[in-house]
């Protein structure tokens, strides 16, 4: 791109190293990334007090933690500068006992180093595993130099987990102190606080975790001298002190932990004032205790109540923040909370704060103390939600409930039914259905979690767990690394004698191994499916935490006792001669799956079969890196042969095979910009599809190149107005981009010196189903407090997916008078199509949904999907391309040079990003030029039909070419006289007529083997190949030619074959012969298939003579179900078969509707 882009000189220069090299000032950075940065200035604190100091990181990824490994990763060698060792542990316990011999150092042995500081991770099931580690390392203690701080990630509403979790509760049994951050900055000022608390008092410190901080971006102050822990001086330790020793029995332990190392953790926590008072009020009415997230929830709940700061101190509101959840200090909250009327405790989940500051209120005397409220109100009824998630509006109707006078009214009554209003959507069109989860394209889960007739599999933790969802027999979960473990339980007392039990990698690695070696123990009848994908898929694509192959799992399973054992992979030949298998292991292809599955479920005992084929989302990082190879080869399908029939997607389950719609029904398309190249939708029977090799994705002819500014002579727009804040929710699909979008925005915030924050509400939803991410900007980053868009709130909504724009949370984040909304309306079906190829597509509901809440004048809808791949040859740019538009159209408060900046400073794609910004800018200020360079910028799914007229007409042609003038001359005269009685019978219908001349014509130009060959052949094919690919291109071609296909050993049914470019003359060849057809000379018509479906043909014929013979207005619509009963018979071999048997199912009773006599349906 040209200089005109570049970042103004006066920017700071940036890299992605600034977040972890920055020693002063601000740093944008995630909250992973913080906890990354944490521990270095920890070092660095250390040196500045003149000790040498190293640090310890362990633990284990989950969600809201599962990026912390990667973002340390990425920080490796500035950790290795600060003498800090990240050892992920392979499960979570292990990697407690680690830390705590962190401890241990230098207690026997001379150390290198005056104290080792550890930090552990873990979500909360780990939490939950790691208890007697916790227990045993707390209880022994912490060194006076090193400290321990226990990470805990807690997902309160089961976003991206099995169980919804606290971990407070687990952290109270172990003893451990409990700090709550609110804020990425808190994270940082916290940990610090943490560390010196530990080595204080002796005690390892908690801090808790959740997504809201975790998964957010904010610019935060990096000061060295910001944190200054104060040590107490008047604290009556004894004389042996309180930290780590050697020996020390557990008694001695146990009365330090309760008698003196808590004490202490309270005393430190009041001499660093960590507890405060950050809403203070004129009155004391009603004050309000929170920590963490419920804080951000209690501050969004003033901004939906429209509550100035001014106001809520005249109404006499205050906020008490405790840092320290458990032991709760009580001196400072009892001397703040004394001459409140009333005390509202706002906490998630169960109550922790509200029990300790009962105890700590039971001191006050007389009108001191104050009414507590919290869980329950003072009536006992239900207040503050116990269970799931809070949100900034269930608090602003709780904090307006308790402000009712004598007649029971509120002053805040109209604010809150304002908000209950915008949460309901019951004046709004019906919502379409919303976006699910799902496996990536080209997932080996596709394959590897399909199971043979008459079979059950149990599920586990991973990706793979979403087989639940989908139609494939796959059943309950279990927790991580006890899958097989509930069919030890239920073998001895079910009539089933066989389970399947689907288990990852990185389970089996983490403690999965155990659960194998107990179904071994207990003689159960179970085959493991051990789904190798070399990555830890869930949370990010991290590799496995210590070496582990394919060979290896074998070895170590006929180790246990396990000596049935295959392989299966969809790349046989990759592995080395030299590569030892375990006895008996044999290679397979996926092919030989379903066989597999059908034997190892007869042997008894223990069998297992290990399914490698790496994670398709990791392909695709690899090889945008250059780390893996990119195969010279895309499939591509010939929408001219296409049937519709589905298959392609019954055989891969991949969201990258899509619906064409044209006038002869639904047809497929590969998205090129989403396939990972795994090949599997090839293998649906259908002659459709191509290997194409030597190819390039092309651009419009006329789009500029990238090093060209295609919107240079475009002026920048007046930029929105901040005013006190500014919120932008982006939606879109799990995996395209759609964090990436909200990092930029945060990143170029923070170069134009605005206060921001950026979460990313993801979870499992990263694959395939709803992602958001709220981006809020003010012009200080003390005046942004929340992290999520409330009810109403959203200023901006960049949809870069419909579908989720129009989803509910989305729906309740606009508000119909001040939001302006920039939407991709590019219909991507659900991820459910996969498994339903008929399913409903319809853009117009969810566009109807958008325009009702907003107005169709606060809502722009562009096809950006089809403008990127006309102008950069890429649907991943369009989000981008968005952006660019929404800039240009005045709607961000950010400048051009600092987006420009933040999109160099990713590094990924740089340049085609910048040219996407750039046509996204064009879109908005020239849409004529873009229509020019791409065509019409209209949904794919509403493409214009022809007439009835012009529909007919053209199928007449196409049967000329098929077959012959006569055979043309057959369709039209037959068309014609149902078209004349149609006008006679049902003037101004044509439903019917449209359905007869589409079904009469597919069932006349059956795709025969010539068909097949002038469809490759007659230059359409060619066409279409041109405008999606450049290059010197070699086609394959995938086929199942009658006498010479193999047979599926199981099914009985033909497999295809690839054949090369040599094809083609074969092809133009056969094309010639078509008049062979159905001839006593046609090498194929005495096929069952040619003869089934000459002989439906005919029968169509017949009963279109019928209906033409008997039609009235009252049986019309009786004929037009008869005649679309036959949309269904579609495809090829045996899956048009059995779409035949359907379609014939369905016939008497619909013969019937019609009420004709039995004659009339005679076949000629």
């Amino acid at each position: 791109m040209p200089d005109t882009v570049d970042p103004t000189p006066e920017l700071e220069p940036l890299t992605l190293d600034t977040k972890y090299t920055a020693t002063s000032g601000r740093v944008y950075i995630t909250g992973s990334q913080a906890l990354a940065r944490l521990p270095m200035m920890q070092r660095q604190m250390d040196m500045a007090r003149g000790l040498n100091t190293a640090g310890y990181i362990s633990g284990y990824r989950g969600s809201p933690l599962g990026g912390y490994d990667t973002a340390l990763w990425r920080a490796a060698s500035h950790l290795q500068e600060h003498h800090i060792k990240f050892q992920p542990g392979v499960n979570e316990d292990m990697a407690a006992t680690a830390c705590w011999g962190t401890q241990q150092t230098g207690m026997v042995e001379p150390a290198n180093y005056d104290g080792v500081f550890a930090i552990w991770y873990g979500k909360g099931p780990g939490v939950d595993r790691s208890g007697d580690a916790f227990k045993h390392g707390n209880y022994a203690g912490s060194a006076p130099n090193g400290g321990v701080l226990v990470l805990t990630g807690d997902d309160h509403g089961a976003v991206s987990s099995t169980t919804a979790h606290q971990s407070e509760q687990a952290l109270v049994a172990a003893m451990i102190p409990i700090l709550y951050p609110a804020s990425v900055q808190e994270f940082i000022d916290y940990g610090l606080y943490g560390f010196a608390m530990s080595r204080y008092s002796g005690a390892w410190t908690g801090m808790k975790c959740v997504n809201d901080i975790v998964e957010s971006g904010a610019s935060i102050a990096i000061d060295a001298d910001r944190v200054k822990p104060v040590i107490p001086q008047d604290f009556p330790f004894p004389e042996d002190g309180v930290h780590i020793r050697w020996p020390d029995a557990p008694k001695a332990q146990e009365a330090r932990m309760i008698g003196v190392k808590l004490k202490a953790v309270q005393a430190f926590v009041a001499a660093n004032k960590l507890d405060r008072e950050t809403h203070p009020a004129k009155a004391k009415r009603l004050g309000i205790v929170t920590a963490g997230k419920a804080w951000l929830d209690v501050c969004q709940a003033f901004e939906e109540l429209n509550l100035s700061d001014q106001e809520r101190s005249d109404l006499g509101i205050s906020v008490f923040k405790p840092a320290l959840t458990w032991p709760l200090e009580p001196g400072c909250i009892r001397d703040w909370a004394a001459g409140f009327d009333e005390v509202l405790v706002i906490e998630e989940k169960r109550n922790l704060i509200e029990d300790q500051l009962a105890r700590a209120l039971y001191e006050l005397e007389g009108d001191a103390r104050p009414r507590l409220t919290g869980k329950t109100d003072t009536d006992g009824q239900a207040l503050v939600p116990a269970h799931g998630e809070l949100s900034g509006t269930i608090v602003a109707q709780i904090i307006a409930g308790r402000f009712f006078d004598e007649n029971g009214e509120s002053c805040l009554r109209g604010a809150a039914e304002h908000l209950s209003t915008g949460a309901r959507a019951s004046n709004l069109p019906k919502s379409p259905p919303e976006r699910t989860p799902w496996f990536c394209a080209g997932c080996p889960h596709n394959t590897s979690t399909k199971l043979p007739d008459g079979s059950r599999a149990l599920s586990g933790i991973g990706c793979h767990t979403l087989a639940i969802h989908m139609d494939r027999r796959n059943g309950a979960y279990t927790h991580m690394g006890g899958e097989g473990g509930t069919w030890i339980g239920q073998a001895p007392f079910t009539t089933q004698g066989h389970m399947f039990q689907n288990i990852g990698d990185g389970t089996y690695f983490h403690s999965g191994y155990m659960a194998i070696r107990a179904a071994i123990a207990a003689k159960v009848n179970i085959t493991y499916k051990i789904l190798y994908n070399d990555a830890v898929a869930l949370t990010g694509g991290q590799a496995l935490d210590g070496d582990l192959m394919p060979w290896d799992i074998t070895h170590q399973l006929w180790a246990e006792g396990v000596k049935r054992i295959a392989v299966v992979t969809d790349e046989p030949d990759k592995y080395a001669s030299t590569v030892t298998w375990a006895p008996g292991a044999k290679i397979h292809h996926r092919r030989e799956m379903e066989r597999l599955q059908i034997e190892f479920r007869d042997i008894p005992g223990v069998t297992a079969i290990v399914y490698d084929q790496t994670c398709a989302a990791e392909k695709r990082r690899r090889r945008k890196r250059g780390r893996m190879d990119d195969p010279d080869r895309r499939v591509f399908i010939n929408q001219a042969i296409c049937e519709g029939c589905g298959d392609c997607s019954t055989a891969s389950n991949c969201v990258a095979v899509l619906p064409v719609e044209t006038p002869l029904g639904r047809k497929r398309a590969i998205d090129q910009s989403s396939c990972n190249k795994d090949y599997s939708c090839a293998e649906g029977f259908c002659p459709s599809f191509v290997s194409v090799y030597g190819s390039e994705l092309r651009r419009a002819e006329g789009a500029a190149p990238s090093d060209i500014d295609p919107a240079a002579n475009l002026p920048d727009p007046e930029a929105a107005p901040l005013g006190s804040s500014y919120s932008i929710l982006l939606t879109g699909i799990g995996g395209t981009g759609v964090i990436t979008a909200g990092a930029l925005l945060g990143a170029a915030a923070h170069l134009d010196g605005l206060g921001c924050s950026v979460l990313d509400q993801t979870g499992v939803s990263q694959k395939n189903g709803a992602v958001m991410s709220h981006v809020r900007l003010a012009k200080s980053q003390d005046a942004a407090s929340g992290t999520r868009i409330g009810t109403g709130g959203a200023d901006l909504v960049i949809g870069f997916d419909m579908v989720v724009a129009a989803g509910r949370d989305a729906i309740t984040a606009m508000h119909g008078e001040t939001t302006r909304a920039v939407i991709n309306d590019h219909m991507v079906p659900l991820a459910a199509f996969a498994e339903n190829p008929d399913m409903e597509l319809n853009a117009d509901g969810y566009t109807n949904v958008i325009g009702a809440k907003l107005g169709e004048d606060a809502v722009d809808f562009l096809n950006a999907t089809r403008i990127a791949v006309g102008l950069t040859g890429e649907a991943i740019t369009a989000n981008i391309l968005l952006l660019g538009y929404a800039y240009q159209k005045g709607l961000l408060p950010i400048s051009r040079a600092s987006i420009a900046a933040a999109i160099a400073l990713n590094g990924v794609a740089a340049e085609e990003n910048l040219t996407a910004f750039a046509w996204g800018r064009v879109a908005a200020a020239d849409p004529d030029r873009i229509d020019r360079l791409t065509g019409t910028a209209s949904n794919d799914l509403s493409d214009t039909e022809p007439s009835l007229d012009d529909f007919i007409a053209g199928n007449g042609n196409e049967l000329l070419a098929y077959q012959n003038q006569a055979y043309r001359a057959r369709y039209l005269e037959r068309m014609q006289k149902l078209r004349d009685r149609i006008d006679a019978a049902a003037p101004g219908r044509d439903e019917l007529g449209r359905a007869a001349a589409r079904n009469l014509y597919r069932l006349m130009a059956y795709k025969d083997e010539y068909e097949v060959a002038r469809l490759f052949t007659d230059g359409r094919f060619q066409a279409q190949l041109s405008t999606h690919f450049s290059g010197d291109i070699r086609l394959g071609y995938h086929l199942a030619p009658p006498l010479f296909a193999p047979t599926d050993p199981v099914s009985g049914v033909p497999r295809k074959i690839r054949f090369g470019p040599w094809m083609l003359p074969i092809f133009k060849m056969l094309a010639e012969f078509k008049f062979l057809r159905g001839s006593a000379f046609d090498p194929f018509g005495a096929l069952a298939e040619r003869r089934a479906e000459r002989n439906l043909r005919d029968q169509f014929e017949a009963m279109i003579d019928a209906i033409t013979g008997s039609l009235t207005a009252a049986n019309y619509d009786a004929g037009l179900a008869l005649v679309s009963n036959y949309d269904q018979v579609r495809g090829f071999g045996h899956i048009k078969g059995a779409a035949m048997e359907a379609a014939a199912k369905d016939l008497a009773g619909l013969r019937a509707a019609f009420d004709e006599a039995p004659t009339l349906w005679a076949a000629e």
